[in-house]
């Protein structure tokens, strides 16, 4: 494991804890160069499939996209970070449990979304108007009625 500090290459484990979702293992480590301590995280790597671009083009899942994407619509907020961190392990959980190879980044678009109107009404309407594109002030009230609808009768 590279020191995040001075970059040297190896590291002694000081402590290694499972997280509290048992999905990670996490490891304090001191760095032999420099002896400044870090952090780490293990997790398994599962079959996640590869994502479809609307261009076409393929590429391997990346949680950070996701997690930014969330971060950037709950700016400002009272969604706390593990409520994102989990958002993103259960869209990760339902890819690898659909065994697909591909997904559209539409159909995690959509994913987002549902995780967001259950978190909070505000950063799912910021995400969804970007997400969707709306084209007018129309399509944009009528989504914010669909979702106090749906809030109503809850």
């Amino acid at each position: 494991m590279k020191c995040p500090y001075c970059g040297f290459a190896e590291s002694r484990v000081i402590d290694s804890r499972t997280s509290k979702e048992m999905d990670a293992i996490r490891r304090r480590r001191e760095c032999l160069g420099c002896s400044k301590r870090f952090s780490t995280a293990e997790m398994v790597e599962e079959g996640l499939p590869l994502v479809v671009k609307k261009d076409g083009r393929r590429e391997a899942f990346d949680r950070g996209k996701i997690l930014s994407g969330l971060r950037k619509a709950c700016e400002k907020r009272p969604v706390g970070i593990t409520d994102l961190e989990k958002a993103v392990s259960r869209i990760e959980y339902d890819l690898t449990e659909r065994g697909e190879k591909e997904v559209t980044t539409t159909e995690i678009g959509r994913m987002v979304m549902d995780e967001l109107k259950r978190l909070d009404g505000v950063a799912y309407v910021r995400f969804a108007s970007v997400y969707r594109q709306f084209k007018d002030i129309t399509e944009f009230m009528e989504e914010l009625k669909d979702l106090l609808l749906k809030k109503g009768e809850a």
